[in-house]
């Protein structure tokens, strides 16, 4: 399916990137604007964020609508941040709590292949590594799972970093490609897989929860850190899913062929126990 290709460097020394997001710069700016519909964010000098399409990492710094930035526990957002930035070729980097202070090799080529821009304005792309990217640049190319392969996308759910998390406009063999290498993550208990709750079950106590031992669904924990800040710190989740019925979270179950909210595919026990009743690879989220 065709997607534009557009070749240019990540760079990193003043950014905070995370496992499934960083500052990308065109050679030719001019190309964010190829893109149809949602218009791509970009900084004076023509640089955007990405968001790596189909998969979702644990957060490194997620700010509620309400209350303090937070994270989820480590080691994993951490080791997912480290590992996209040195498998896109950076070394030596050296953070602060404000981001990157600096890196060796800073700026690294690259390309991405894109459709569009998410509602935050970050562009929606697979990330490749190098300068040998498969066509030229500013022009739409047929992505197959093969030029997946070669992508910091996939490379992060192979290493068991990253949740797949897939939206509507993903296109359905490159879906199917991150389900398997997801899958084999998983089986492999490569990564977060052996602490990963989302399916299992973890017992909210309260925000530290979630940000300190729970390993949870990106998505899942920040619907879970909304609603705990929205109920000043206290720990029930008795109105989770019907707060998560008022966010209108919509997604095809793809085992069922049914069109649902997130709140029908979480389930909540005993008062402050949530988990996942379907695994991340069986929905398909609507893209607001």
């Amino acid at each position: 399916m065709p997607m534009l290709l557009i070749k240019g460097t990540y760079q990193i020394t003043g950014a905070s990137p995370d496992g499934d997001s960083v500052r990308f710069y065109p050679d030719d700016p001019n190309q964010w604007d190829l893109l149809r519909g949602r218009r791509v964010r970009r900084n004076r000098r023509g640089g955007a964020q990405l968001r790596l399409d189909g998969i979702d990492t644990l957060e490194t710094h997620y700010r509620p609508p309400r209350g303090p930035e937070l994270h989820q526990p480590a080691p994993f957002a951490s080791q997912a941040a480290d590992e996209l930035v040195t498998w896109l070729g950076f070394s030596g980097v050296q953070r602060n709590a404000h981001g990157i202070v600096t890196s060796n090799h800073d700026p690294q080529p690259g390309y991405i292949l894109t459709r569009s821009a998410d509602v935050h304005g970050r562009c929606v792309a697979l990330a490749g590594r190098g300068t040998d990217a498969p066509g030229s640049s500013g022009t739409f190319i047929n992505v197959t799972p093969e030029h997946l392969r070669l992508t910091a996308n996939r490379h992060q759910l192979t290493e068991g970093l990253a949740y797949p998390t897939f939206y509507r406009q993903l296109f359905v063999d490159l879906r199917t490609e991150m389900t398997a290498a997801a899958q084999q993550a998983r089986q492999a208990d490569l990564g977060l897989w052996p602490k990963d709750q989302t399916q299992s079950g973890a017992k909210v106590e309260g925000m530290s929860t979630l940000t300190d031992t729970a390993v949870l669904l990106p998505k899942l924990f920040r619907r879970l850190a909304d609603y705990l800040q929205l109920n000043d710190g206290d720990p029930s989740l008795a109105g989770f899913r019907a707060y998560l019925a008022q966010r209108e979270d919509r997604l095809f179950i793809l085992s069922t062929g049914q069109w649902t909210g997130f709140d029908t595919v979480v389930d909540v026990t005993n008062g402050n126990t949530v988990r996942l009743t379907h695994t991340p690879e069986d929905l398909v989220f609507d893209e607001k």
